[in-house]
This record gives C-alpha cells, structure tokens and sequence, in this order.
C-alpha cells in the first residue's frame, strides 16, 4: 500500500505509523518493532453480489465450515497475544454474518483495531451508527465506477444505489469511510470522475487497487492496464491529490498492490527537479521496503487457513483452529512463508536486476505465477522501463 498523500506531503494518517517507520523494512514477523502484522480476514465466503473480479469467487449461498463465534473469538485473543495492531474484517460480505457486531467489539476490546472492507448496499443509517459506536475504526466500500460501470462489475443492478446510501450513511453518522476503487482497462476513464465523487460526498479516503488475477480476477486478466494506462492512472493520481491539498481538502489517497507506484513518484519528481520532494519519496519508500506479504501483512480465511494476503490463497501455512496464528505466522518451514520473509535472493527476471528492489521486495508474486507460472519470476504489472530501473544491456 502506497500512501500518495503521505509520499508527497508527509501528512501523517494511522496506517502510515505501520508503513513508513524507519526500521520496517527490516522486520521479518510483523508491521513495525513491537507490533504482529495487520491481518485480514475474509470472515465468510457469502456474498450478496458476484463481483467479476472477486479474488474469493463469492456468491449468495451459504458456505460449510466457517468459524464459528467462540472459534473467531479465541482466533481474536490470538491476534491480541501477537500484537496485530489492525483486524480488517472483509468477505464475502462481512455484514452477513450475524455475529459481525459482536467480534468487531470483541476485538476493539481486545485491543486490535476494527476496520470493514464492505460492498457497503447493507449499511443502513442504523448500521452505519452501530459501526460507529463500537469503534470500527475505518469503513472502506468498493465502488468500481459511477452507475453502469459499478453495476456491471458487480453483477447485481442497483448495487451502486445501495453503495451510495452505504456512503451517504457513514458520513451522516460521522464513520470514517472511504472508497476502494480496482483499476481495469474497463474502468480506467472514471479516476476523474472518483476524485469528483469523493469531493462532492465528502469522504475521506480513497484506495486505488491494481487488478490481481486471483479467484475471478484470474479471468480478468487480459483486461488489466497497460503500462502506459498505468502511468496515465498514476499521472491522474498525483495530479488531482495535489489539487485537493492545494485546496486545503484533507483526503487520504492511496494506491494499493503495486509497490513501483512509489518507485515511479520518486523518478517524476526527479524529472520535475522538485529535488525537496524527491527526497521525502525516497526516505518513506526506502523505510517502508515494499511488498511485504507474508511480513508485515497476512490472510486468514473463513475456515481459518492462514495465507501470505488475500489474493494467495492457494498456499496455506497452518489453521487457527489447530494452532496460534502467531506460531503459524513465525514458521518457516513452509518454503513459501520462508521466501517471503528473504525472498530477494530468489526473485528472477527484471525484478532481480532493478537497482529499485530494495524499495519494492519484488512487488506481487501472484501476478507473477499467474502470467509466467514461477512464484519468483518477476511481476508483469510492473511499467516502469528498462532504463528506468538501470537494465542497460551488460546487466
């Protein structure tokens, strides 16, 4: 996760203390000295939409052998004895379940941050206010477009609707909420359009994901962005948040699994000869050290499996059921966990030759098994060019 308003203004939101402390780069187990990882947790499978680029293929039908109340419980406890400093509950729907109030107030209590990535057509203004008093501490809701676009990436008609009552709710009752936004081929004209959106609807935060191809993603593959599409959402990015500090709107913008995205702010501010600017990208890249699935972020799904993230569920290191997370998460001798927490040394391709890589880890490994089927090859998101990351041609 790319912090765009921290790299360019230093502003300082809570996530940034995770990602830009001075010795994160260096943990091996957690998100920063002291701390576990912030871990999602896909809590159920259900869902009342079907996504087309849902990485967990949901769909509105009940799923076997989800954790139950008292298992998520004491899977809770588990993350409070490691320290994990944030619990994003996600799905599926996360509001489906039944219990979702009373574990999201049990893990407030415990000492672990809530937050709820939501499709946001179930947060009634009642909700939306019991979310609030419990101390879920941020609400992000996915919106792929305005109207036509949304509906036809959700599958559902009316689900921008009920999203936009979701927003509207939140922001009524005073809950913290942003969007979360997939960058596709299909969607790329609409950043505008979403800068104008959260303005207008005063939200407070914006996350730009790049497409992963897991789950039905994997089959919207052939129509994820081209570099050049890349460059121009980044170029829009920059563009409009500069414009809303310039205007003194406080927004927090970020861009999300992509970590050359931090690589590629740096080189513009250096072609800009905005040196001042350069430096500061530079420092909180080079902090943070990049992707860091499998360190200072993890998955556990809705039967309890532990995974690297979200989009790489097809390794599994261990079950809350059987063991404590952090044991699970501290075990390397799944050669995959223990890549992750060194994998430098076996990254390959373009990823293991970029003088940046200290800044980025190698970025996202899925993407690189699904396109050249090697876990280590280098990731094919990445458009930064040749020249750009110094491959000349003796390297």
């Amino acid at each position: 996760m790319i912090s765009v308003t921290k790299l360019l203004f230093a502003r300082e939101y809570f996530g940034d203390k995770l990602r830009y402390t001075k010795n994160a780069h260096n943990m091996r187990n957690g998100a920063a000295e002291g701390v576990g990882p912030v871990v999602v947790w896909n809590s159920t499978r259900t869902c009342n939409l079907k996504c087309r680029h849902c990485y967990m293929a949901s769909d509105a039908k009940k799923y076997q052998n989800e954790l139950t109340t008292e298992e998520a419980k004491k899977f809770i406890d588990d993350l409070a004895e490691f320290k994990v400093p944030v619990l994003l509950f996600s799905g599926g729907e996360p509001l489906i379940r039944p219990d979702f109030f009373e574990l999201a107030e049990y893990a407030q209590k415990a000492g672990v941050r809530p937050t709820l990535s939501t499709n946001g057509t179930l947060i009634t203004r009642e909700v939306a206010q019991r979310i609030k008093d419990i101390g879920v501490g941020y609400v992000g809701i996915s919106l792929d477009g305005l109207k036509d676009v949304n509906d036809k990436f959700r599958g559902v008609d009316g689900a921008y609707e009920k999203a936009m009552k979701g927003i509207e709710n939140c922001v009524a009752v005073g809950q913290r909420v942003g969007l979360r936004f997939t960058i596709n081929h299909h969607n790329i004209q609409e950043l505008n359009n979403i800068f104008d959106f959260i303005e207008e609807k005063q939200i407070n935060r914006v996350c730009f994901y790049h497409l992963v191809y897991s789950g039905r993603g994997e089959q919207m593959m052939d129509q994820d962005v081209t570099a050049e599409e890349s460059r121009y959402a980044m170029d829009t990015i920059i563009r409009r948040t500069r414009d809303f500090e310039e205007r003194g709107l406080k927004k927090e913008i970020l861009t999300v699994d992509n970590h050359c995205d931090g690589i590629y702010m740096y080189l513009k501010a250096l072609k800009a000869g905005d040196t001042e600017t350069a430096e500061q990208i530079k420092k909180f890249v080079s902090n943070n050290g990049g992707n860091r699935s499998g360190i200072a972020f993890g998955e556990v799904d809705p039967m309890g499996y532990v995974h690297p993230d979200q989009f790489t569920q097809y390794y599994t290191f261990g079950n809350v059921r059987e063991r404590k997370f952090g044991d699970i998460w501290q075990d390397t001798s799944h050669p995959i966990m223990a890549g992750l927490k060194d994998r430098k040394p076996l990254l390959k391709g373009r990823c293991a030759k970029c003088k940046y890589l200290n800044w980025c880890n190698g970025n996202f490994r899925t993407r690189a098994e699904a396109r050249k089927g090697d876990y280590w090859e280098s990731d094919p998101s990445c458009y930064l060019t040749d020249e750009e990351i110094g491959l000349t041609e003796d390297k």
